[in-house]
């Protein structure tokens, strides 16, 4: 039986509370399942310096684990980010980028932080999820103070972890299931259910083709459910805020 009884396509409770932080007014907390990460949006002017002149702009991510976010302490990342560090950064980061029109963006930056509180399982798609809601909360504003003209949103974008457990396809793993399956991976869609990037690794064993279109598709079955909370949650923090 998997946790919360869930059968096999059926996401972890998905919640995002925009009003957990009083002090960062572009900013979420995601839950699915026990993972918790908090995501928060930034506006910073300027553009990376290879980008000067161009006309467009950017978004970009950074990534963290508390270091009692996991059984285990994790060391803090002092000096330099670790390599799954950097990965799951530019993972966020590209994920974003693929739901923004840059040039509508003009040359500014956007920096999301996506700091994970409590891991169980698939932190880096509950950051994607929550940081796309941050992102939009700041492009709104930023709307509505005239620092942009046009919406550079171009869609949702949203992420959910599948895998192959005791041979069977499941969607959304936990801790304990994604340790032990066999086929790991994690899958980013837009809200009209266009990939964006899908991650699948093998772990001792192969799998076939079916199995990767069997993941894929559990994958878009949740695509409705995780745009349809993330749109709820920014209309409630826009009745309030805006």
């Amino acid at each position: 039986m998997r946790s919360e009884s869930r059968t096999n396509s059926e996401l972890r409770k998905l919640t995002m509370d925009p009003f957990y932080l009083d002090l960062i007014p572009y900013s979420v907390l995601v839950s699915m399942g026990n993972t918790r990460v908090l995501c928060c949006a930034t506006l910073d002017r300027g553009v990376p310096s290879w980008l000067k002149g161009q006309g467009k702009g950017w978004v970009t991510a950074e990534y963290g684990m508390l270091p009692r976010s996991s059984n285990e302490r994790i060391q803090r990342e002092r000096k330099s980010v670790s390599g799954r560090t950097q990965e799951i950064q530019r993972l966020i980061g590209r994920s974003l980028r693929a739901g923004v029109d840059l040039v509508k963006l003009g040359e500014k930056q956007i920096i999301v932080d996506c700091d994970v509180i409590q891991a169980d399982g698939g932190t880096r798609t509950a950051s994607i999820n929550g940081a796309f809601v941050a992102l939009r909360m700041l492009i709104n504003d930023m709307l509505k103070k005239g620092d942009l003209k046009e919406d550079p949103i171009v869609e949702n974008i949203c992420a959910i972890s599948a895998g192959i457990v005791n041979g069977t396809p499941c969607l959304d793993l936990d801790y304990v299931e994604d340790s032990s399956a066999h086929v790991d991976m994690n899958i980013i869609m837009t809200g009209s259910k266009k990939l964006v990037e899908v991650q699948g690794t093998a772990e001792g064993n192969t799998f076939l083709r079916k199995d990767l279109d069997a993941l894929v598709d559990l994958a878009e079955s949740s695509v409705v459910t995780i745009t349809e909370v993330q749109n709820r949650t920014f209309m409630e923090w826009s009745k309030k805020c805006l």
